[in-house]
């Protein structure tokens, strides 16, 4: 029997440990372990000072079950010495693979875990449409935005759903990479044949960042036809772009126009509420203990960039709680961000109504009655006008809501402020500048 390669060992056992954890233990114990060697059937560790000690002897356990999964019954684990010299390494030649095994997907990343709001609705009930039926919902199925966004997390929910609903049926979720270098690596070994098989037998095929065909002409063609023979036989594919495909001048018409086919959808940067249900749904998965609601409240107002970026966040205020020894509060959570996330100091949390109000007044020069009684009067009118204005801008209330705050005035009454106000903006470069310096003064764009 061949001797096991020591880096798919490593890359199986990472993978493995990583299933076995929770993602914040992961990110504030385990990531930062390395790989030292393998020695017969033990594999050897690295890990920094502050966290050797804590791996040994919480995770001890886990350690050893997931060498066994990956080496064989009664291999163990063990952390090198900070002293330790490792042992030479043996030079092999590496054994040629035409079509490595597809990215392993995130158990965890399903539709369960997946947090709907306004920004992402249609792109997940077109994900969801397409998991439960493939091929016949949307064919082929395109969603298009930024990173971080939850692209990723749809195309492992949709493999993921297949793989336990599917009733045998395939899925294979692969890169725009990854697909380029098993390409190169099947030209170069002769072995298309077991390319062609890996990619075109499957039911569903799910392709993550496909801008990234662009200009590699082989690539390119073989992906072409690898599409039409799926989309042919009535397999489903699921693509993911950081834009449009008609964005997309680099790659061949042909290709594009197959993008735009079936469904286009976009997912686009969270609005509050979805960022702050997704801290929640966060810290509840992972078991992290007890987390200030104000805490998560100040990391979803500030961290809006990507859920990526998000999570990150709240893992690092965790990460700094858990070694402190402190509670996580909003202070803490203010602290850390304000350490790692410079920039993120600067931004304002989103004004209340009431704060609107009163900069209004002030603004204005009227009083807090005058703005919320039923007064028709100069400047009152168009204060009261403005305010609601900035209300239904810069906060997530609704028109009713706005409205009630305004001495229970309906939503029309809303609306039609806010229409008032636009109009006068537009054609009264002074009223234009007023609101516009309101505006900035109570942090809004």
């Amino acid at each position: 029997m061949s001797e096991p390669d020591p880096a798919t060992v490593w890359h199986r056992f990472r993978g493995e440990l990583r299933k076995a954890v929770n993602e914040s233990t992961w990110h504030i114990w385990l990531e930062r372990i390395g790989f030292r060697e393998l020695d017969g059937t033990t594999i050897v560790l690295d890990a920094p000072d502050d966290v050797r000690g804590w791996a040994q002897s919480r995770f001890a356990r886990v350690l050893n079950a997931c060498a066994e999964t990956v080496v064989g019954p009664g291999a163990t684990v063990r952390f090198a010495a900070p002293d330790e010299v490792p042992a030479p390494a043996v030079r092999r030649e590496p054994a040629p693979r035409a079509t490595a095994p597809a990215p392993a997907l995130n158990p965890r990343l399903t539709f369960d875990q997946f947090v709907i709001g306004e920004s992402n609705r249609l792109a997940h009930a077109a994900a969801l449409a397409v998991a439960e039926t493939p091929g016949l919902a949307y064919n082929p199925l395109f969603i298009c935005g930024p990173p971080g966004l939850g692209k990723t997390h749809l195309l492992h929910s949709i493999a993921n759903y297949v793989h336990e609903h599917g009733g045998g049926m395939t899925a294979r979720y692969t890169t725009a990479e990854t697909f380029t270098d098993h390409f190169v690596a099947a030209l170069q070994n002769g072995d298309m044949d077991a390319f062609k098989a890996a990619y075109r037998g499957v039911d569903v095929l799910l392709v993550d960042d496909v801008q990234f065909l662009a200009r590699r002409a082989k690539t390119e063609q073989e992906f072409f036809h690898t599409f039409n023979v799926l989309h042919q036989a009535g397999a489903q594919l699921v693509l993911t772009s950081d834009r449009l495909p008609r964005d997309m001048d680099a790659l061949e018409d042909r290709l594009r126009e197959r993008f735009e086919a079936g469904l286009v959808c976009d997912v686009r940067p969270a609005d509050r509420a979805t960022r702050l249900t997704i801290l929640r749904k966060r810290v509840a998965q992972d078991d992290v203990g007890e987390v200030d609601p104000q805490a998560l409240e100040l990391i979803a107002d500030r961290v809006d960039a990507n859920i990526r970026a998000l999570e990150g966040a709240l893992i690092r205020v965790i990460a700094f709680g858990s070694l402190t020894g402190r509670p996580v509060t909003a202070e803490l959570a203010a602290e850390v961000l304000a350490g790692l996330y410079p920039e993120l100091s600067k931004k304002k949390a989103p004004p209340t109504i009431t704060e609107i109000q009163e900069g209004t007044c002030e603004a204005f020069g009227v009083s807090m009655d005058a703005l919320l009684s039923a007064s028709r009067t100069q400047p009152a009118a168009f204060a009261r006008q403005v305010a609601m204005y900035l209300a239904r801008e810069l906060t997530g209330a609704t028109l009713p809501t706005i409205g009630r705050a305004f001495g229970n005035r309906n939503h029309t009454t809303v609306l039609h402020a806010c229409r008032r106000t636009t109009e006068r903006m537009a054609s009264d470069r002074e009223a234009y500048e007023a609101v516009h310096s309101l505006l900035r003064s109570l942090g809004g764009h």
